[in-house]
């Protein structure tokens, strides 16, 4: 007959985990018997609006011993004025005595559960395939070259011009495989809605160092040119990257300081117009050798957008910041 033991290591984790979650719990009671407040109370009332608050309550819901509390963060929108009743019904917890709390508690939870719909709907665009027999996915690949080069018209749907916004062939159906529509959404929005910007980093992708010499000096320094990027295939490789920051959930800290409620698509495609320009000033900050050195300096950014984010009261784009008009007060 064969015996089995844990190793000591092991047996030793698994007792400090049950050890520190009944210490946690009793001095969850504790506190509430000296304060009369519940943790949902005590963060609302000790947290200011935003992130820090938002991402406690998510925490505290999701690690609660009641199946009701944990499956409050992933109910449809349309019922959370309901979960937000049985909330206080299982807190026990007086709405007319506390009416703030409500507010809040629905602020919090039309953020976290705005968040994990987003994602839904971002991955649903990211498994969309282009396809060139859709009218509405061929307008749209137009509409990025018109917002982009509108005084240069397209010869033809198949041509060598599309390489000049940054795609790799005739044809940029092919270069969408990775990111599907997302990719093409994103960039159509960059180049709609924040146009003048758009069309400069498209023209410094191509000379990156041209706008820092006059016409002479560029002339006289075309032997040491700073290596440019393609526009479109980095802002799909870009698109990956916020997807990725999403999906793990880096975003929330940004989402959760800038959406007043549920964050939508528009608040990831103006992250991604953000992280856009940003990687332009960085790229040509890091002054690579060549293009081989895309993937180093792509990560190194990837490494400094994440280290921004562990700070709670970061807004990748304050300019996009809805945090005076966030309704849980």
């Amino acid at each position: 007959m064969e015996f089995f033991f844990f190793p000591d290591r092991m047996f030793i984790q698994v007792c400090l985990y049950f050890y520190c979650k009944c210490l946690w719990r009793c001095l969850k009671f504790v506190v509430r018997k000296l304060t009369g407040r519940c943790e949902l109370q005590r963060i609302c009332y000790n947290t200011k609006p935003g992130a820090a608050r938002t991402m406690k309550i998510e925490a505290s819901l999701k690690g609660s011993k009641s199946k009701r509390l944990q499956t409050s963060v992933s109910v449809h929108p349309d019922a959370i004025e309901k979960t937000i009743d049985d909330i206080m019904e299982l807190k026990k917890i007086n709405p007319d005595i506390n009416p703030q709390l409500g507010v809040s508690l629905q602020a919090c939870l039309l953020q976290i559960v705005g968040y994990r719909n987003l994602i839904v709907e971002v991955e649903k665009l990211r498994r969309e395939p282009y396809d060139s027999e859709n009218l509405q996915h061929e307008e749209m690949l137009l509409k990025l070259w018109k917002c982009l080069k509108p005084n240069s018209p397209l010869k033809a749907r198949i041509s060598k011009q599309w390489c000049e916004i940054g795609f790799q062939g005739d044809d940029p159906k092919t270069d969408f495989r990775g990111m599907g529509l997302l990719g093409l959404y994103n960039l159509v929005y960059f180049a709609e809605w924040d146009t003048e910007v758009a069309q400069q980093v498209l023209s410094d992708s191509l000379h990156p160092k041209y706008s820092q010499f006059s016409k002479v000096e560029w002339e006289k320094k075309k032997f040491d040119k700073a290596i440019g990027y393609s526009f479109a295939i980095v802002g799909i490789n870009i698109t990956d990257l916020a997807y990725n920051l999403l999906v793990s959930g880096a975003l929330k800290t940004h989402f959760y300081n800038v959406a007043p409620e549920a964050p939508t698509l528009t608040h990831f495609q103006q992250t991604f117009c953000y992280l856009m320009h940003e990687f332009h000033k960085f790229w040509i900050e890091e002054d690579p050798l060549d293009i081989m050195e895309f993937n180093r300096v792509r990560e190194k950014f990837h490494k400094r957008i994440l280290k921004q984010l562990q700070n709670p009261e970061m807004a990748l784009c304050p300019h996009f910041a809805a945090s005076e008009s966030l309704i849980n007060m």
